[in-house]
């Protein structure tokens, strides 16, 4: 697009990128004292009450575009299913693990957004996400025989926030982010709402926290809507194939606050990935800043 801004696309993820997998540690440490329903429904009730006030002081209106309406609703859908799926899997597996598995994403949208949306991805691009992809595949050392079924949910959320990455791309350059946040907020809290109702199994049901674990809600959903609204900021100045390399740096951001919250450490092998991941990142980050310099015309003399 002509008004894209790469470099400061690269920036807003990084925050993404920090914040995300801090708000995916609090959840994995409410999951022993939350139903899963209630958690996934307090993530977004508190990105509406957050966003919806702000934006209506703002005097803009709650309700989508009517051309854009089945795209927001499409949004909300897959932002639902992609944290239900990574809420139940911190649930089983690791902080790191769980981010590393789920990491093919970015080359799913990387592969999404050259096929449907005709985003230009130069062999660099191409190389600095094999990269990070290989360095991705160091981390993750599967082994699924110990782990079972369950590791294969971060693989939904790949495909899942692939998908609505590419759909916020589509909406960004038509709705304000911070609107688009709130109604994607109302939207869930409704969707949500109804699935606790109709849906059987202890997980989807709604139980108040205690006291102690109701503060940390509230604090991983006021960090998780900080988090998504930086990634949607983020892809109104930069192509989803600019910033799908950046995405790489949840994984060592992830595996710090999973060593501080919960002692996980990766061993030798996954370190090494680690390192492979930051460099592509790294590389990306340079390179797209220096084309954004060069891209600025000369005043003439």
């Amino acid at each position: 697009m002509p008004n894209d801004r790469p470099f400061t696309g690269i920036l807003l993820m990084l925050g993404f990128c920090v914040l995300a997998p801090l708000g995916d540690g609090m959840a994995k440490l409410l999951g022993g004292a939350v139903v899963l329903g209630t958690l996934v429904l307090a993530r977004f009730a508190i990105q509406a009450a957050v966003l919806v006030p702000l934006v209506l002081a703002r005097g803009q209106d709650l309700r989508a575009p009517h051309e854009t309406r089945r795209l927001v609703w499409l949004r909300s859908t897959l932002h639902i299913a992609g944290m239900t799926m990574m809420f139940a899997s911190l649930r089983y597996l690791p902080l790191a693990d769980a981010l590393a598995i789920a990491f093919v994403m970015p080359f799913i949208l990387l592969l999404l957004g050259r096929i449907f949306m005709d985003e230009q991805v130069g062999p660099q691009r191409m190389i600095a996400c094999a990269v990070g992809f290989a360095g991705t595949l160091l981390v993750i050392q599967p082994n699924f025989v110990d782990v079972g079924l369950p590791a294969l949910l971060p693989l939904g959320v790949a495909v899942t926030f692939a998908l609505f990455m590419l759909v916020t791309r589509s909406l960004s350059g038509r709705i304000d982010p911070i609107r688009l946040q709130a109604i994607g907020g109302l939207q869930a809290t409704l969707l949500v709402s109804i699935g606790l109702l109709v849906l059987p199994g202890p997980q989807a049901s709604f139980a108040l926290p205690g006291t102690g674990a109701l503060w940390l809600v509230v604090l991983m959903g006021l960090v998780g809507t900080a988090a998504h609204l930086l990634m949607t900021w983020s892809l109104r100045c930069a192509p989803a194939s600019t910033l799908a390399p950046m995405q790489y740096l949840e994984i060592p951001f992830g595996t710090v606050i999973g060593w501080a919250m919960f002692g996980d450490l990766p061993n030798g092998l996954a370190a090494c990935g680690i390192v492979v991941t930051v460099a592509a990142g790294l590389y990306v980050i340079v390179r797209e800043r220096n084309l954004a310099r060069r891209a600025i015309p000369t005043a003439p003399a």
